[in-house]
């Protein structure tokens, strides 16, 4: 009874309005640093960082729960998207915390940082795993510690972890953070799982002399003459949350060993291939097959036209922004989270992000607005046809298909 009143607690601290960041004493309602040592904000204390119940059990039993409803189940139009988030500290006794980037700042500073998962469709989306990121400093031998993990291999193992708990996608996406990391792309193809994640402009790779060495330099070189001659580029559709649509242009480049019917693809989508505006153009590597192309047949996955590339990629943005919203709306991880034995290090932290999880895919809806179309009603691919051979392999797998782009 005291572990499910402290449940309820926590979550309606997280609910109501404060003026102030969410911590312990600001979700029982009482005073910083004076109201710490009160019944309320002691129950929740022990509740996150002292009690017994396992969040990872509880995570487990909230994935079925969406598994299971028709109105959350995932599909194979829906995506994983792995992203990562931090939050300043102060000290350095927290669970987890170290000096290191936070994104969500964009500055270099002490703090706690998660990685997550995220399903997301046109309609919905809703966290599935978060782990976080303990920093070397935590551990004997420092980065050489077995126990010690960076951030892309807790994101590439999270991703695994979403199949097999029964999660069909098709793609994990990511920014360039991780889609610059060749290993990271080596760690999702070597595990069977299919990928769209972005670059950064000017990112390097080798190449002949007189070749693109980056791929804005690959962008450049594909041929456009305006909107009557686009050349190289296609017109794909990008439909926005708020229900409006834009045309965008999209096309397959070459960068290095990476091209159109390459063991990975350079796709390029911008508002304006004459100019490429930097906030207005992606940089995407994938292994998804070439509609048409030599490597289309003997794909374990469909192949993925332009527009839906720019599809899969895009439904990371709002998804993005979305969460940004809901989780400044229920504040920060709160702290002082100590190391403590009993329970394991960081136990509190995992408790925490579990509870923020739950209120996150409630909380979602609300803020996606109208949303992206729905792709509900998109015809599956006719029996005996190779697409649908090609699915019958992947749903064994585990994800599966990439249906025909709901946005063009």
């Amino acid at each position: 009874m005291a572990q499910r009143r402290g449940f309820r607690e926590y979550l309606a601290g997280l609910l109501a309005p404060r003026e102030r960041n969410k911590t312990l004493t600001a979700l029982a309602g009482a005073e910083p640093v004076t109201g710490s040592k009160l019944p309320a904000v002691q129950r929740l204390q022990f509740f996150v960082s002292e009690s017994v119940w396992d969040p990872e059990a509880v995570n487990a039993r909230r994935l079925e729960l969406l598994l299971a409803a028709p109105g959350t189940a995932p599909h194979g139009g829906g995506v994983l998207v792995i992203d990562d988030s931090g939050d300043r500290k102060d000290g350095t006794k927290t669970a987890h915390v170290g000096r290191q980037w936070l994104g969500r700042y964009g500055k270099t500073d002490n703090g706690v940082v998660t990685v997550t998962t995220a399903w997301a469709d046109e309609r919905l989306y809703y966290p599935v795993h978060a782990v976080p990121y303990t920093p070397a400093r935590h551990f004997a031998k420092g980065k050489s510690d077995p126990g010690f993990r960076t951030k892309l291999q807790i994101g590439a193992d999270l991703a695994v972890r979403a199949r097999e708990a029964g999660f069909t996608f098709c793609a994990v996406v990511a920014d360039s953070a991780y889609g610059d990391q060749d290993g990271f792309r080596g760690e999702l193809a070597e595990a069977g799982l299919p990928f769209v994640m972005a670059l950064k402009p000017r990112r390097g790779t080798w190449a002949y002399g007189p070749d693109a060495h980056t791929p804005v330099d690959a962008a450049r070189e594909l041929r456009w003459g305006g909107l009557e001659d686009p050349g190289d580029w296609r017109p794909v559709t990008r439909a926005f949350r708020d229900g409006h649509t834009e045309t965008w242009y999209a096309a397959d480049a070459r960068l290095g060993w990476w091209g159109p019917d390459g063991a990975r693809r350079l796709v390029v989508a911008t508002a304006d291939p004459a100019t490429l505006p930097g906030k207005a153009t992606w940089y995407l590597v994938t292994n998804l097959a070439r509609p048409g192309g030599p490597r289309e047949e003997d794909s374990p996955w469909p192949a993925a036209s332009l527009a839906e590339i720019t599809r899969i990629y895009g439904l990371r943005h709002w998804v993005e922004q979305s969460y940004k919203q809901v989780k400044d709306e229920l504040g920060r991880l709160p702290g002082p989270l100590r190391h403590r034995d009993p329970p394991p290090p960081g136990a509190g932290q995992l408790r925490v992000l579990l509870l923020l999880g739950h209120l996150a895919h409630r909380l979602a809806p609300t803020w996606a607005g109208a949303g992206e179309p729905s792709r509900e009603g998109a015809p599956p691919p006719s029996p005996g046809s190779p697409g649908h051979a090609r699915l019958s392999r992947w749903h064994q797998a585990g994800p599966t298909h990439c249906g025909p782009s709901a946005a063009g």
